[in-house]
């Protein structure tokens, strides 16, 4: 009779961490831009653009927008398509019909400075900052709809 060896729990725990690192070298990629000196609302208008757009488009809408968080916001999406060419290497980026996934602008610290106010008093000027964090993956495939009818005899 032969008994099998059970696995240690270390053992078990170090295959699944390298299974979900084998995950995680294809599939969607990823951008984070931190701490960028813009209101998070500002950013969100920018982020609102693109969400959902192929790549090819979100570049053509960031370049030529004339609000001034969209530079930082093309150079985020540059920066998420080459994570995504290391990432698949194998596959050539015309073929793989990049779209943004995901973009989500959060918070950031806020820079408290104070503004000279009439009387001798003074006012709080809140400068804030945002995080935002960008994921392109490919066009997901489109089921192919039966277009055959049936007849009536």
């Amino acid at each position: 009779m032969e008994t099998e060896k059970k696995k240690k729990r270390s053992v078990v725990k170090r295959e699944k961490l390298e299974a979900i690192k084998l995950a995680a070298k294809s599939g969607p990629a990823t951008a984070h831009l931190n701490n960028a000196p813009t209101s998070p609302r500002k950013m969100r208008l920018i982020a609102d653009l693109i969400r959902g757009e192929r790549v090819a488009r979100a570049l053509n809408i960031l370049k030529y927008d004339a609000k001034h968080p969209s530079a930082k916001m093309e150079k985020l999406l540059l920066s998420a398509i080459n994570n995504w060419e290391s990432k698949n290497s194998e596959v050539k980026l015309e073929e793989a019909d990049l779209y943004v996934k995901e973009v989500f602008v959060g918070g950031g610290r806020i820079l408290k400075r104070l503004r000279p106010a009439p009387q001798g008093r003074a006012h709080r000027v809140r400068k804030r900052s945002n995080h935002v964090t960008l994921v392109v993956d490919r066009m997901p495939a489109k089921a192919e709809k039966s277009t055959a009818k049936e007849t009536k005899e």
